[in-house]
């Protein structure tokens, strides 16, 4: 096995040792503790300093940034879109977001699928401890990614046990993207979508459908 793959076996195996192992959650179980801090996190990465920069990076960058599909994920778990949550994680992750990662860990073990939860906890603390090569220039805050009173009814929605949850008029432009051509799941597609349409008070569903992107660049696995 090569060294590499070896040293992540080795972390897996660890972890599930360690879960065997933990003292008790403040919850009664494993899988309910698990949705609880998966909707923290996804509360936090919403409420980020740079989640309407990646946002934005995402949709218009020539070269898709793992922050971008992060957050987009993030978005779509809070409108009740798993599937989809999912697959831009999975994307995420791939392209080096350990946070991504952590995400798809809680999401796996809410569903208690512990063999996948492990796997992802581990590539997770893999890419925390990698070295990683010169980036572009940190993300710079333009604008909230969501208006301050949403951002604090999410956060007080997790801390109540309640998943976190969108204004309606966000969850409706979320409603109206464009599914990945081909997938059996339904996996919403952000071109089109901006910060801009999810930041203020004022929602202009409009707003968030611009000019038809190239082809090469509607689908991340292409």
């Amino acid at each position: 096995m090569p060294r590499s793959e070896r040293a992540h076996a080795e972390r897996i195996a660890a972890l599930r040792q360690a879960r065997i192992t933990a003292a008790p959650a403040h919850l009664p179980t494993e899988h309910e503790q698990a949705a609880f801090e998966l909707g923290l996190v996804v509360a936090l990465v919403l409420g980020a300093p740079c989640a309407s920069r990646g946002l934005d990076l995402l949709v218009n960058a020539r070269r898709i940034q793992p922050e971008g599909a992060e957050v987009f994920g993030a978005l779509l778990y809070a409108t009740g879109k798993e599937e989809g949550a999912e697959f831009w994680w999975r994307f995420a992750a791939g392209s080096g977001s350990g946070t991504a990662a952590y995400c798809l860990h809680l999401h796996h073990l809410m569903l208690g699928e512990t063999d996948d939860a492990d796997y992802w906890r581990a590539w997770s603390e893999q890419l925390s401890t990698a070295e990683r090569p010169p980036g572009p220039r940190p993300l710079r805050m333009s604008r909230p990614l969501l208006p301050e009173d949403a951002r604090r009814d999410i956060l007080a929605r997790v801390h109540r046990g309640l998943a976190p949850q969108l204004p309606p008029a966000l969850v409706a432009v979320i409603d109206r993207l464009p599914l990945q051509d081909g997938d059996e799941e339904e996996v919403p597609n952000p071109w089109g979508l901006t910060s801009g349409a999810t930041s203020a008070c004022s929602w202009d569903p409009s707003r968030a459908f611009g000019e038809e992107e190239p082809q090469d660049r509607r689908d991340p696995l292409g």
